[in-house]
């Protein structure tokens, strides 16, 4: 065909157009289409459909709306696509079986889990849900950015506020252009709670955010395999695990098996599980199964399948596990758009993102805020400004002869802005009556308040997290459930590091200079008193062993030191060393800084919420705080207790909220009191005074006093007894206490002040390394005023005295007495000793 002159016909290379168009359709399908926000967990068309709700004032407060009133508000407005796109996309946010927390709250049929699908949308209603109205809480206060439609005739939001973590909440799965994003759906308080974790501490680690969240929380319940997919998705972004139904084994009266199962792996169709082992057992693929029924109803699911006589359930159960979807694998493959960028993310980037974002959310409302209340308060001014000179002012608008002409003159002689002097002159006449007038100063006072706070919070980061907390706290309060997915061991392939460990009775012992090493709790035989004892390890001639405990290879070991933090490791992550072997460093296993050294050391099997930890320091400070604050402790430790200068941490112990507290003294005083006298405390806390000291004198134990206990104190040459507990009547916290032990040359200071029935052996610990086992019941029992009798003999060498005294739990051996044990005849049994001790 000829070119006319006006041809404006271009020729171009077909392969770059190609190229040039190709990508600027994937990238608009993975930024507008099928990819999350990593801020608000939402794809666009989800972020639409709930604007488009809120637009529309379809609120959870409010009636039901016609689905398909939403669906066409929402294509005509926001999103040009297919009506039936955006109401299936409708449809799975409210349904409770793909949505961990429904995000649409439906009225109608729409949908189930066998796979039926829900009504048109001309037959179905639907609100937001009570919890999706937090995801656009504060929109209408600046606090995200808008951006045109389509076709430019209306704004629509960037990104929602998206006040609860949603993106792990409720997961998303996506299949985008050379890219697929399937993250699975979570606890909604733990992952609050992790949250909160980061914003307390931004360099915890991801194993300590898996003690937060163990792993995903499925809506249709089911039991996870394993932890290590879920570590290694939570690490790296991608991963996989596997699920099972969850199934229970009944005997029915006539001896015959039946298996129940009452939960599904996530997104199984339930209908076509129940088809495929049909078909299954039609093939002869699987045998056994006599009965296959669907009994489920409102109350939950419920599938029964009956077992032949002779087959084992167990076996059937396996096999069903093996071929079909009772036992599905998810993987996980965290992609989210961060900056509208595609990017595979970490558990804790996922937080740490959606916490900079609620952090510019904080900072935009009370801007807005700020804005708003200087706007008023400037108002308020010109009012009071009016007030004190009404009389002036009623003379001036009598006399102008337009309102231009009053308002300027208000301008001009009472120095006031445009907007006051506008508002004077729509100020009501009712306005100056007294009552009103005051009503006009409080508001400005409050006013004046309110702007220096919003200010405060704007120029402290600390406020703004401390406002997204308690928010987060709020939303937790009002919408946490319990947690339906179990997560369990699974096979071989899922074994943990921490399940190839025995569960057994360990010694860690831990010197005077810092080396810690663990030993079998056998290690260590009874003797009787005045015994000279074993050599209980090789230390250097300026070191001996100082902490002494009994506790179990899964135990969490919490370590204080003098500084008033506290570092945490498992029993089985200190390493085992030989009786006579020094053990090595503890700075090569916990983040101690110098001039810190570990002087309290707590066994804890589990962080329960009704148990406190008691503190008391040198200086006779003592404080009181939930145990459950030391659950989630970071590498490098956390504060346990704020010292004040010069003092240092004495002694940790575990109550149970209800004991009396006892703390003996270098110089033989002795204080009892209740522990409620101590107020509960936060971690960081300081702490009240326990008992006062004289100038001479210092704390040196401190115990829980339990109802058949005796108080047991040794002394620096080695000398003890026991007192019964009634000897030292209760008192308030704070002051000097009694005598509890008569103070000579001859038995020396205090070392040490223990609370005992008689059913423990106690360990002594010299400065020489020498370590002697006592039956608690043969040291003599004496009144509070008495130096109390020898219970070990020092060696020869020079100023050698007890250092440390420990107890454990009794262990019955026979031992002759006075006898020097060698290490072939000192590594006797103990099976019975007990993990709990919580001693130093």
């Amino acid at each position: 065909m000829a070119e006319t002159p006006n041809s404006q016909v271009k020729e171009i290379n077909i392969s770059q157009e190609m190229k040039s168009s190709f990508l600027d359709y994937a990238m608009s399908v993975i930024v507008s289409r099928a990819l999350p926000d990593v801020r608000d967990g939402l794809k666009p068309v989800h972020r639409r459909i709930l604007y488009a709700m809120h637009d529309l004032g379809i609120h959870a407060d409010k009636p039901y709306k016609k689905s398909a009133r939403i669906v066409g508000d929402v294509i005509g407005k926001y999103h040009p696509h297919g009506d039936s796109a955006v109401y299936e996309t409708m449809v799975r946010m409210a349904q409770d079986f793909n949505y961990r927390y429904m995000l649409v709250d439906g009225h109608g049929n729409f949908g189930s889990v066998d796979g039926d699908a829900a009504a048109a949308m001309r037959y179905t209603e639907s609100r937001m849900s009570k919890i999706s109205m937090e995801l656009l809480r504060d929109i209408n206060k600046d606090t995200i950015d808008y951006q045109d439609n389509y076709d430019g005739e209306e704004r629509e939001p960037v990104v929602l506020p998206a006040r609860f973590p949603n993106l792990l909440v409720n997961g998303t799965t996506g299949i985008a252009v050379g890219m697929a994003t399937n993250i699975p759906p979570h606890q909604l308080g733990e992952t609050i709670d992790a949250v909160l974790a980061v914003s307390h501490d931004p360099d915890i680690t991801t194993q300590e955010l898996m003690e937060i969240i163990p792993g995903p929380d499925f809506p249709t319940g089911g039991i996870i395999l394993g932890r290590s997919g879920i570590r290694k998705a939570y690490e790296t972004g991608r991963g996989s695990i596997t699920i099972r139904a969850k199934v229970e084994i009944e005997q029915k009266s006539n001896g015959k098996e039946v298996i129940i199962v009452n939960e599904l792996p996530y997104q199984v169709n339930k209908a076509k599980l129940i088809e495929k082992i049909a078909e299954l057992v039609r093939d002869k693929k699987i045998d056994g199964i006599t009965d296959l029924r669907d009994e489920s109803d409102r109350r939950g699911m419920r599938i029964v399948i009956e077992v032949r006589k002779d087959a084992n359930a167990n076996v059937l159960l396996n096999n069903l596990y093996k071929q079909t979807a009772l036992q599905t694998s998810f993987g996980i493959n965290t992609l989210a758009l961060v900056n509208g960028q595609p990017k595979v993310l970490s558990l804790k980037q996922c937080l740490v993102y959606y916490l900079d974002h609620q952090k510019v959310v904080i900072r935009r409302r009370t801007a807005f805020e700020l804005r708003k209340a200087e706007a008023r308060a400037h108002i308020l001014e010109g009012l009071r400004i009016a007030l004190d000179h009404i009389d002036a002012i009623i003379t001036l608008i009598r006399n102008s002869q337009t309102t231009d002409i009053a308002r300027e003159g208000l301008m001009t002689q009472f120095n006031l802005s445009e907007k006051q002097a506008q508002a004077i002159l729509d100020m009501r006449l009712q306005r100056l009556t007294g009552l009103e007038r005051e009503k006009i100063e409080d508001e400005y006072q409050e006013l004046v308040k309110l702007i220096a706070e919003l200010k405060a919070i704007l120029a402290d980061e600390e406020k703004v997290l401390e406002i997204i907390r308690e928010e987060l706290l709020e939303i937790k309060e009002r919408f946490n459930d319990k947690r339906r997915t179990e997560i369990a061991a699974g096979g071989i392939e899922n074994i943990e590091d921490e399940d190839l460990i025995p569960r057994e009775n360990i010694v860690i012992s831990l010197t005077h200079n810092g080396y810690i090493k663990r030993l079998p709790v056998s290690t260590y035989r009874a003797q009787k008193r005045g015994g000279r004892g074993i050599q209980g390890m090789g230390t250097n001639e300026d070191d001996f062993v100082e902490h002494l405990i009994t506790t179990s290879t899964h135990d969490t070991i919490l370590f204080f030191t003098n500084k008033g933090k506290v570092y945490r490791s498992k029993g089985y992550e200190i390493p085992e060393y030989g009786r006579t072997a020094k053990g090595i460093p503890i700075i090569n296993l916990l983040g101690i800084e110098k001039g810190e050294w570990v002087n309290a050391i707590i066994p804890v099997e589990e962080f329960v919420d009704d148990w406190y930890l008691f503190f008391t320091t040198k200086e006779g400070v003592s404080k009181r705080s939930p145990l459950s604050s030391f659950a989630h402790i970071r590498n490098n430790g956390l504060i346990a207790i704020s010292l004040r200068e010069g003092d240092e941490l004495i002694s940790a112990r575990m109550t149970d909220g209800s004991k009396h507290i006892i703390i003996g003294t270098k110089k033989g005083m002795l204080i009892r009191f209740p522990e409620t006298d101590v107020r509960s405390m936060g971690r960081t806390a300081t702490g009240v005074k326990g008992i006062t000291l004289d100038n001479d004198d210092e704390v040196v134990g401190m115990e829980v006093l339990e109802e058949d206990n005796e108080v047991l104190i040794v002394t620096k040459n080695g000398y003890g007894k026991r007192t019964a507990a009634s000897e030292y009547r209760i008192q308030g916290r704070g002051g000097k206490g009694i005598k509890t032990c008569h103070i000579t040359d001859k038995n020396g200071d205090l070392v040490s002040m223990r609370a005992v029935t008689g059913e423990e052996d106690l360990m002594l610990i010299t400065t020489g390394g020498v370590l002697i086992r006592i039956d608690v019941a043969g040291i003599s029992k004496m009144g509070r005023n008495t130096q109390g009798v020898k219970l070990i003999s020092l060696g020869d060498e020079e100023n050698e005295y007890v250092a440390t005294v420990a107890k454990v739990e009794k262990e019955e051996v026979q031992e002759n007495e006075n006898t020097e044990e060698t290490e072939e005849n000192a590594s006797g049994e103990n099976p019975d000793v007990n993990t709990t001790s919580d001693e130093e």
